[in-house]
């Protein structure tokens, strides 16, 4: 690397840094005359970066957001922050940040050193997710990345699938509620297939270059959609719970999926959106407030049997083969 490209890419990296710097200082850093540090800003704003100058005895140069995303410079410290950082968005499916967690993901770890990518897969793998949680069976970060960069390249990809091996042209990675979902066309069945990306091991780009496909009905989102309800049948949930909607918001640590609305009685009515029976139920546990069920029919009869179980597991008394232990 020349010297002026090295001495631009220590420019940008100070003017990263949120700050105003003045000319002097600049100069000072990079063992430059005020002249050349002058027209090295020039030279970064020509490649679009919003560098803005104050003047006057306090004045300086500072980097300001601009209309577009420019190139940013990290520090170790700071990329390996952020690359935990994604992998934690990428596991935790929120509307409009998961998937760009994993695209984000996908191209800091094309480029972070060896050195780093090992920082990064210490501390994740380190932790882990609190007995509590919601979320379902992890899906591996890598297999996210790859899947996702294969779909970005227009390649195919071989992957374990329930302990049988798979070969597809990945079309799109969809969240449903606590999942991740490939949708690929499977090359040995001859047919579109939706595997759960939590059950997809040892992905293998293989660089051949994948097909050009219509999805069935055009909308991925909704063809997946139907694929995932055939495989567990789904109901939407009318609950009245003894409580107003503030305090549920606050047991759960935020607002329910569906409508929650207050009831002049104090209680409040709860809209749940389809969702599996197991989950319904899990949600209501987790609010620990009484509570009515409006409807379906199959919500109460499943908290009946589910109720029945708990009841017969606790009506000895005792833990089987603790009987007598001191």
């Amino acid at each position: 690397m020349s010297d002026a490209r090295a001495r631009l890419l220590s420019l940008l990296s100070l003017l990263q840094t949120p700050r105003l710097w003045s000319g002097s200082e600049l100069a000072l850093r990079l063992g430059v005359s005020g002249r050349t540090v002058r027209r090295d800003i020039d030279r970064l704003r020509e490649l679009g970066y919003p560098v803005h100058a104050e003047q006057g005895g306090t004045g300086g140069y500072r980097l300001t957001a601009g209309a577009a995303m420019p190139p940013l410079l990290l520090e170790d410290d700071e990329a390996v922050a952020v690359a935990i950082g994604l992998r934690t968005a990428a596991a935790q499916p929120v509307t409009g940040v998961d998937e760009a967690a994993v695209r984000a993901m996908g191209k800091l770890l094309q480029v972070l050193p060896a050195r780093l990518r090992r920082r990064v897969d210490t501390l994740t793998s380190s932790t882990v997710a609190h007995p509590f949680s919601p979320a379902a069976e992890p899906v591996d970060p890598d297999t996210l990345v790859v899947t996702a960069a294969t779909i970005a390249n227009h390649e195919r990809l071989r992957f374990r699938y329930r302990d049988e091996g798979r070969h597809v042209e990945p079309r799109a990675l969809v969240t449903a509620g606590r999942r991740w979902y490939l949708l690929a066309f499977d090359l040995d069945r001859d047919d579109w297939r939706t595997f759960r990306l939590d059950r997809v091991t040892t992905v293998v780009a293989t660089g051949a270059r994948a097909a050009t496909r219509d999805v069935p009905g055009g909308d991925v989102a909704a063809f997946v959609a139907s694929r995932t309800m055939r495989m567990a049948p789904t109901y939407p949930a009318d609950v009245v719970i003894h409580a107003p909607a503030a305090e549920v918001v606050d047991r759960l640590g935020g607002p329910p999926p569906g409508s929650l609305t207050d009831q002049p009685d104090g209680t409040c009515r709860w809209l749940a959106p389809p969702d599996t029976l197991e989950w319904h139920a899990y949600r209501l546990a987790s609010i620990g407030l009484p509570f009515d069920v409006g409807g379906p029919t199959e919500l109460a009869a499943h908290l009946r049997s589910t109720a029945a179980l708990f009841q017969a597991a606790t009506a000895s008394g005792s833990a089987p083969g603790r009987s007598g232990a001191r």
